[in-house]
């Protein structure tokens, strides 16, 4: 038996999964076997179940000729820089992109990749806006891969992935479709009991055209084991005893197998037994479980030279040069690395596998621990460009926590500057919970994790380390001004604490306002006013109004543009929901002090709030307007991240408002999976969903869900997202007769939209309202509502209120049988929403009208029934089609034929496919489209097959000839 590493030299036991990659990797796109379109593959498995030794099968194999292999791994240890997988893997391929033609975006790179410089276009014009200039880093790498394919891009270990490396692997799954065919294939593994959910979310749903493999790698079982043991042994098969203890002992794990069969030799414990390896005696010898043992019985069993280069190493982990590891212990290293469980990587050496590592580090005992962690820090201070992560790391575990300290903070600083605030947030966290620092220091370094934190999607708790920071003495006005504002932010956004919102927001404005003598900062105390006059306000209505008109009075003295727009949004935003007509030149402040140019974050932000804010308190047109040009006059023209598809959320709202209900529900679908760890659009999301498929489906089956959407949009304070559910609630509920929960819903409601002054908003549900109320028999109830909405709207810059207060006394007239005065309030009513245009409110006047005006024996009764029925059958609102045809079959009137709402001909095309089949046939793709369109490659496909179906096209160039005229 050889005395070398004990690693076996064959694959054992995923041959299936090695050809199943294989196939994935190699196929020609295009083929019978491979359609066009890139591939990824998932590995899946515990730790040491073979999932580099599968990838390392593949890469060596046949499958990757003529491909590049680009690898990347993440580490235990995480360095303040973001995307480390992707840097490890394009590292040293500038030759590779000499020839490479890429465009001005690619220069973003520049500062993430410097080996990359001299090929890479000049660095971009700065955005002043994180989130963008991250995607326009996303959108550079993704062209430097898409440019070196065709490649395989490998990354590893994702469990321990920083935020952007998987922010960015999203993305790419995104973009992977608009690639050349064939450009790209990548290869992700992952401890599948370690991989959190967006790791796992990464590739849950990609689109159809990506081929795909999620292999999860199973336990050897005994048949495997003995097989693996055979080979390494390289000798006859070993026993099925033996090896059936074999894979009990080390549970199916290749890693553990191999450890114990290495441990057994060291131990001398394997004869030969009638032509087979066998153990001495069954009982005689009990083989440690698991590799933990194993592994510290063999480090024991190297000479004292071997096992401290093995020490240093468990306590490095990462590879390291062999000067950094055992300077002069040439012998000692030979030795470890002859055991196996060391290995030689281009010079680098480190363990064979990281659970190795782990329970060598473990083993040492403490104080020897520290001292080699205090060698550490030492050494890879001395390394180019020093790596902070790993520096602080030793620090911390050698207990020099001064040291560790200033390590950090200069890690957190890094990640920022490179956008990794994730990271950033972390180190800070950490240094202000585990040390002292003075008041002034404490300060500052809580300011630079405030600001961090809520650029997370999730910010983590600092609220409690903001206090403490505002404890202390000595913190100078501005910044504990600054500090402030971030706790009523952090407040605000994670509404732990509701109650002391207001009272830090108007604490945060007097300390950030100019002084004699003292600058102040204009910006973040106009902020700080909003924060105080917005809805709900906890101070009463003139105070509240007062902090706003501060806020407007602070504006010029801003400098910085974006927080000026930023401060701007916000008022407009507050001052439409309230009925306060100075929002609208608010609005025209802001198109023209943007306007001939793109837009930053915070602008674009600010289009989206004011014209979300406009859409629900019955500013249709321009709310849409204002949303649109949000969309499209982004910092980046093609940028499709996240505040883009929050854009997008509000233009479903404009649609459904508007009544443009072809393929919505569809759309909401999309949006979705795109919002599912998103509660804020997802709310709105799930809420217009609902209507949807209470108007358009089945009304019975809608309660439930209208009620949930409902009460998470209270329970969140979205007070406003719940006006649309909560309407089409109440309305139901009165047609059924069973209006009571709905009116326990609505009159939580009111009271928070009482508080916030809301009545703008809020009047869209008073129809329904009166509606249910009359349907509960509380008649004086429903005039006394009718009769404080007209009080509250009187002045209000409100388009709803008029159509809303004629509908509702309508309602109340028709109650008490004044026929004529019911239809002519609901007939005006029928006639401004239509002009909103609310073409689904129109519709319900219409018909009341028509029922009104059926009682008087009027004949323009049919008219309106037939106006509500063409609108109703455009809709698709198939239950109130059904009502509205009865009322007309008991009068004995039939409304003129209804035109098929566009796609319910099975060869006419939709309003949407139709748009999408007329951009393929003019020679776009369908990644094109969907950008254009902001629609899911997916979704594009399924329009354009539709079209072609519809049309009976058999190519694209056909479609284009049998599309009908515009």
């Amino acid at each position: 038996m050889h005395d070398g590493p004990v690693v076996s030299p064959i694959l054992v036991g995923r041959e299936r999964e090695l050809a199943r990659l294989a196939e994935l990797i190699a196929a020609t796109p295009g083929t019978a076997l491979a359609p066009p379109g890139p591939a990824v593959a998932v590995v899946e498995g515990e730790a040491g179940i073979g999932k580099s030794r599968l990838v390392a099968e593949l890469l060596n194999g046949p499958a990757v000729a003529g491909r590049r292999v680009l690898r990347g791994g993440c580490l235990q240890i995480r360095e303040p820089f973001p995307l480390g997988p992707m840097v490890e893997a394009l590292r040293g391929r500038a030759a590779d992109l000499g020839e490479a033609a890429l465009s001005p975006v690619a220069g973003a790179l520049r500062e993430l990749l410097p080996e990359l410089a001299e090929v890479l276009p000049a660095a971009p014009h700065p955005l002043d806006d994180r989130a963008a200039e991250r995607h326009r880093v996303f959108r550079g790498l993704a062209e430097v891969l898409t440019a070196l394919g065709p490649a395989v891009l490998v990354v590893e270990d994702l469990h321990w992935a920083d935020d952007q490396t998987v922010e960015f692997l999203t993305y790419l799954m995104s973009v992977l479709p608009g690639t050349p065919a064939g450009a790209l294939r990548v290869v992700l593994t992952y401890r599948g009991e370690e991989a959190p959910a967006a790791v796992r979310a990464i590739t849950a749903r990609l689109p159809d055209v990506i081929r795909r493999e999620h292999l999860v790698l199973p336990p050897l079982d005994a048949a495997q084991t003995r097989v693996m043991a055979s080979a390494i042994l390289g000798a006859e098969e070993v026993t099925a005893e033996f090896a059936e203890h074999l894979c009990a002992r080390a549970s199916g794990l290749p890693l553990a197998v191999q450890e114990l069969m290495a441990l057994l030799r060291v131990r001398g414990t394997l004869i030969r037994w009638k032509g087979g390896w066998a153990r001495r005696a069954l009982d005689e010898l009990d083989v440690p479980s698991g590799v933990r043992a194993s592994v510290q019985e063999r480090v024991a069993r190297l000479s004292s030279g071997a096992k401290e280069v093995a020490e240093r190493a468990a306590v490095l982990q990462t590879p390291v040069p062999i000067d950094l590891l055992a300077p002069g212990e040439a012998g000692a290293i030979d030795e470890v690395l002859g055991s196996g469980l060391l290995t030689d990587a281009g010079g680098l050496i480190g363990f064979r596998h990281v659970l190795a590592a782990q329970a060598v580090h473990d083993a040492i005992p403490a104080g020897r621990r520290r001292a080699l962690h205090a060698e550490a820090a030492d050494a890879v201070r001395g390394l180019r460009p020093v790596p902070l992560g790993r520096l602080a790391h030793h620090l911390r575990h050698a207990g020099r926590t001064g040291q560790w300290a200033d390590a950090a903070v200069e890690a957190a600083e890094q990640a920022a500057r490179l956008g990794d605030d994730a990271e950033a947030a972390r180190l800070l966290t950490d240094v202000l919970s585990e040390t002292d620092p003075p008041a002034p220091r404490r300060a500052e370094l809580t300011v630079r994790l405030g600001w961090a934190a809520l650029e997370l999607l999730r910010p983590p708790p600092v609220a409690a380390l903001i206090t403490a920071a505002l404890e202390q003495r000595d913190v100078p006005r501005p910044i504990r001004g600054t500090l402030r504002l971030l706790l009523a932010l952090h407040l605000e956004r994670t509404r732990t604490d509701e109650a002391s919102i207001g009272e830090a927001f108007a604490a945060a404005a007097e300390d950030l306002t100019a002084r004699p003598g003292e600058p102040g900062r204009p910006g973040l105390a106009a902020w700080a006013m909003v924060g105080v006059g917005r809805p709900p306000s906890p101070v009463p209505l003139d105070e509240a109004m007062a902090w706003l008109e501060r806020a407007l009075a602070t504006l010029p003295a801003v400098d910085d543009p974006a927080m000026r727009m930023l401060v701007l949004g916000k008022i407009a935003m507050i001052f439409v929901v309230i009925g306060d007509p100075r929002w609208a030149g608010l609005a025209e402040d802001l198109l023209r002090e943007t306007g001939g140019r793109r837009l930053l974050r915070r602008e674009v932000n600010a289009y989206r709030s004011i014209g979300g804010a406009a859409l629900f308190s019955g500013h249709h047109r321009a709310g849409r307007r204002l949303v649109t040009t949000a969309i499209e006059d982004g910092a980046e023209p093609d940028l499709r991240g996240r505040l883009e598809l929050r854009c997008v959320v509000i233009i479903a709202v404009a649609d459904y408002l508007e009544g443009s209900w072809d393929g919505l529900a569809a759309r909401l679908e999309e949006l979705r999976e795109h919002f599912g760890d998103e509660p804020h659009e997802r709310i709105i999301v799930d809420g217009l969903g609902a209507c949807l498929a209470a108007l358009q489906g089945r009304p019975e089956a809608a309660p439930p869900l209208l009620l949930d959407a409902v009460a998470m949009a209270q329970t969140r304070g979205q007070f406003d997202d719940l006006v649309l559910p909560l309407a089409v609630l109440l309305r139901l509920a009165a047609l059924r007769g069973e209006p009571e929960a709905a009116l326990a819903a609505a009159a939580e409601a009111a009271v928070h939209w009482e508080a916030a002054r809301l009545w703008p908003v809020a009047v869209r549900t008073l129809p329904a309202l009166t509606q249910a109320l009359l349907a509960a028999g509380r008649a004086g109830d429903a005039a006394d509502t009718v009769a404080r909405y007209a009080a509250h709207l009187a002045g209000l810059d409100a388009p709803l209120a008029g159509p809303s207060l004629g509908y509702a006394r309508g309602l109340l007239a028709a109650a008490g049988e004044r026929w004529a005065e019911a239809a002519a309030g609901f007939a005006a009513a029928a006639d401004a929403f239509e002009a909103v245009p609310a073409r689904y409110e129109a519709a319900q006047a219409h018909e009341q009208a028509a029922a009104c005006l059926f009682a008087l024996d009027d004949p323009t009764a049919a008219t309106r029934l037939g106006r509500a029925v063409t609108l109703y059958g455009e809709l698709g609102a198939r239950w109130d089609l059904d009502r509205a045809a009865g009322l007309g079959r008991r009068w004995g009137v039939r409304p003129a034929p209804v035109p098929a709402a566009r796609g319910g001909d099975d060869h006419v095309l939709s309003a949407r496919q139709e748009q999408v089949a007329r951009l393929a046939a003019e020679g776009l793709t369908n990644q094109e489209i969907a950008r254009e369109l902001f629609l899911s490659p997916k979704t594009v496909d399924k329009h354009v097959s539709a079209a072609m179906r519809k049309v009976g096209a058999r190519s694209r160039t056909e479609l284009a000839r049998l599309l009908p005229a515009d």
